[in-house]
């Protein structure tokens, strides 16, 4: 199921055979029936459209989004996460089945995977109100780094992509409703609301079974966190942080605070 995700090219197909696939997973789980974790060989990158074009963030065009064309560029950023997510999650679903884990850990990422491929949707309903669509503007191609680097390091893929990336989103996605909301587009706050609030789940589930893990290996969590951040995130983590949601999901100040851009001032 997850390698076929990751091998659809085009966004909507990829996100309603996401969706499709997890109905399937929670119907079954629901019906009691017996399920065991297949194994297939992930692809190392995702497949993906021929457009948008995808360059080094610092060559993506910034636009100011008090404008239309600025809100538009910002819709199109969050449409390319949540792309990028739905496959991260079928990704860590497919990459690390020689760890055994409990089939919760399985139900929490096709969960996350199914929201995912909802809120890429939404944004591309948003887009195409506007007159825009996914693909119409360049986007960067960073976003998969932290999966590759990652492939080897179940571990590092929870404390960098959930915990971190994610994590970041808690912080600002209110910013991005309140663009939305001056500029009186209803469809735009609803989509993002909806966004807002499934978001801290994603970033739970990364804290939950980082824990797990930890407890597993009796590792001391804060300082693992810690260790793999610095080894696979590139560069600091920029505050302002937001400490009600990120305690929501699972994440205490000490995690973050200490590998914060200003705490090296």
């Amino acid at each position: 199921m997850a390698v076929a995700v990751l091998t659809t090219a085009d966004g909507r197909a990829k996100a309603a055979l996401s969706r499709q696939l997890a109905a399937q997973w929670q119907a079954a789980r629901a019906a009691g029936t017996h399920l065991a974790i297949g194994d297939a060989k992930p692809p190392l990158q995702p497949s993906r459209p021929e457009k948008p074009a995808l360059l080094n963030p610092r060559d993506v065009p910034h636009r100011k989004p008090g404008t239309e064309a600025g809100r538009i560029a910002l819709l199109h950023a969050v449409a390319h996460i949540e792309l990028n997510a739905v496959d991260l999650h079928w990704d860590i679903i497919a990459r690390f089945t020689d760890t055994t884990l409990p089939l919760g850990f399985y139900d929490d990422w096709v969960k996350a995977a199914d929201e995912e491929s909802k809120h890429f949707n939404l944004m591309c309903d948003c887009l195409e109100a506007l007159g825009s669509h996914y693909g119409a503007l360049p986007a960067h191609v960073g976003m998969w780094r932290a999966a590759e680097d990652t492939a080897d390091d179940l571990m590092g893929r929870l404390a960098v992509v959930p915990m971190v990336l994610e994590a970041r989103g808690l912080d600002v996605t209110p910013g991005m409703i309140k663009v939305f909301r001056q500029a009186k587009n209803d469809a735009a706050v609803a989509a993002l609301e909806t966004i807002y609030a499934e978001e801290v789940h994603h970033v739970a589930y990364g804290s939950k079974w980082f824990h797990f893990l930890c407890g597993r290996h009796d590792l001391d969590p804060t300082g693992v966190f810690h260790d793999l951040v610095k080894r696979y995130f590139y560069g600091q983590l920029k505050p302002p942080f937001n400490e009600e949601k990120r305690a929501e999901a699972g994440i205490p100040p000490d995690f973050y605070w200490p590998l914060a851009a200003s705490a090296k001032a």
